[in-house]
């Protein structure tokens, strides 16, 4: 991981003058569906006996070896390890209230595409509805091949990229995501149902208000 670099100013949503129109949402699953934290730190101790506390991470692992960050990143993207895993509160009602008012969902994850087949049953596990699935190693790229308005996502690098791509940027709150949240360039929240909120002019469908 490396650390952030310094945030361009936010991008604005498309829309017309009369009405807001659908919005093509990218969305993170790691630290951004779920809370992956705890998988990497686990594999990070039992690999390694490094213990990672969640609240002084940045987005630069120091100590960690790039080969030891990619073997850590490989445990928890076993099939057992995705399947496992639970989806933050509110998180799942969300996308589903998003995608019925008829915004394009579209799932995208930093993981190996050989991931892509449990990333799927996981999201049918949970329920969460989507339109498209991407599993790669530049989400961004992909992100601009089709049209992506808003980027929902931890990392403030790919958040920067997006920025600077003209999409606009939102993210669970976390530490290492925090100086990008607190520059006003994102949208940030604590939790799902906040950053709904938050989101919620953004995404509302129908006429646009006066």
């Amino acid at each position: 991981m490396v650390g952030a670099a310094a945030a361009p100013a936010a991008a604005a949503i498309p829309s017309t003058p009369d009405r807001a129109p659908p919005v093509r949402i990218a969305i993170d699953i790691d630290s951004t569906l779920h809370h992956y934290w705890d998988q990497f730190a686990d594999a990070a101790r039992r690999r390694y006996g490094v213990v990672l506390p969640y609240e002084r991470q940045t987005w630069r692992i120091d100590a960690l070896a790039p080969d030891e960050v990619a073997a850590c990143v490989a445990d928890t993207h076993r099939d057992e390890i995705v399947l496992a895993s639970e989806p933050y509160p509110g998180a799942v009602e969300a996308v589903t209230r998003w995608g019925a008012a008829g915004h394009f969902i579209h799932i995208t994850s930093h993981r190996d595409p050989t991931a892509h087949d449990a990333s799927a049953a996981w999201l049918e596990r949970i329920g969460l509805p989507y339109d498209e699935l991407y599993c790669s190693y530049d989400k961004v790229t992909r992100c601009r091949e089709i049209g992506i308005d808003l980027l929902v996502d931890d990392s403030p690098v790919n958040l920067a990229r997006a920025l600077d791509a003209g999409m606009a940027g939102a993210t669970i709150r976390h530490p290492w995501n925090v100086e990008l949240c607190d520059s006003g360039a994102v949208v940030g929240a604590d939790t799902w149902p906040e950053l709904e909120r938050a989101l919620a002019a953004t995404l509302e469908p129908g006429p646009r208000r006066a």
